[in-house]
């Protein structure tokens, strides 16, 4: 499946065991909506695991740019700590 998503896979599944959960805990809603999620994580998972065996460069490339924006990220928190003192 090159060139293709998983993440209808990840969330078919996902959907699959929070349905099974929910009807076990008598909350069918809650155990999709977890399913869900569940899914949606495994998909980008497995994408991401597909992208790493093609070419690393470019996982490579997005973790870089995901650390940059986390040290703006702490900048910025560390000067709102200052304020509001009287």
């Amino acid at each position: 499946m090159e060139g293709r998503s998983h993440l209808g896979i990840g969330i078919a599944l996902g959907v699959a065991i929070g349905a099974g959960l929910g009807v076990a805990m008598d909350n069918l809603a809650m155990g999709i909506g977890v399913g869900v999620a569940i899914g949606v994580a495994l998909g980008v998972a497995m994408d991401a695991s597909k992208g790493r065996k093609g070419g690393s460069g470019d996982g490579a490339s997005a973790s870089g740019g995901s650390d940059h924006r986390h040290d703006a990220d702490g900048g910025s928190d560390g000067g709102g700590d200052g304020g509001g003192g009287d």
